[in-house]
């Protein structure tokens, strides 16, 4: 590794920044789909942008404040953290892990990926 990467890799590390998040799922039986994107301290939630990188520590943002149907409680960052709940939709007769679901705790950058169950396929109606 030359002098040059050495230096770039040591400006990346400094500048590092690990954005901490507390994600809570509420199940709710529902037949849509939830697409979350998480960069840093914003969500893409079904292509709706959410960004509280303006929250300050101790803050809170009430969910009746927030224009999204999938936030169903309060946003607020906790020392650093930010916390929310997420509804989390299910079909039928959801699985235990679908109904009671773990928290989401520091997800990495991208696509979240929340538990779900396989979907069922209708089948062939003849007339």
């Amino acid at each position: 590794m030359g002098i040059i990467q050495r230096r770039r890799l040591l400006s990346y590390w400094r500048n590092w920044k690990v954005v901490l998040m507390h994600i809570s799922l509420s199940p709710r039986r529902d037949d849509a789909t939830l697409s979350v994107v998480k960069s840093g301290d914003i969500l893409t939630i079904n292509g709706d942008h959410f960004d509280f990188t303006d929250l300050p520590d101790g803050a809170t943002i009430p969910a009746r404040e927030i224009p999204c149907d999938w936030i169903c409680g309060p946003v607020e960052r906790v020392n650093g953290k930010v916390h929310l709940s997420l509804c989390l939709p299910h079909g039928p007769n959801p699985s235990p892990a679908v109904a009671f679901p773990a928290p989401i705790i520091d997800p990495p950058d991208g696509d979240l990926i929340f538990p779900s169950d396989p979907v069922e396929e209708a089948d062939d109606v003849e007339a």
